[in-house]
């Protein structure tokens, strides 16, 4: 349950600083928070997945540094990677409108 709560925050905080680090990805704040959480949820359960170490060491109640910065740097890159992705489609979107 812990990873889960680090990769929604650390993805919401990904989707925050991808839309400020370029306007053009700009959801506004709501979108870029929805879009982060989703993401970082998204590629967070991925990366576990993958790397059996962080979700066995999740599982076991024994969550080290190592996985949390590992939770974290995944949630985050999902984030912002999702959220770069809605704001192409927004774009894309609004040019043939």
């Amino acid at each position: 349950m812990e990873q889960v709560i680090i990769n929604l925050i650390a993805g919401a905080a990904g989707g925050i600083g991808a839309g400020k680090a370029s306007p053009s990805f700009d959801l506004g704040m709501i979108g870029n928070i929805i879009a982060g959480a989703v993401g970082g949820g998204v590629l967070g359960q991925i990366v576990s997945a993958l790397i059996p170490a962080i979700s066995a060491a999740a599982q076991g109640g024994n969550l080290s540094v190592g996985g949390i910065v590992g939770q974290i740097v995944s949630g985050g890159a999902g984030g912002a990677i999702l959220t770069i992705i809605a704001g192409l489609i927004k774009n894309k979107m609004m040019a043939k409108s």
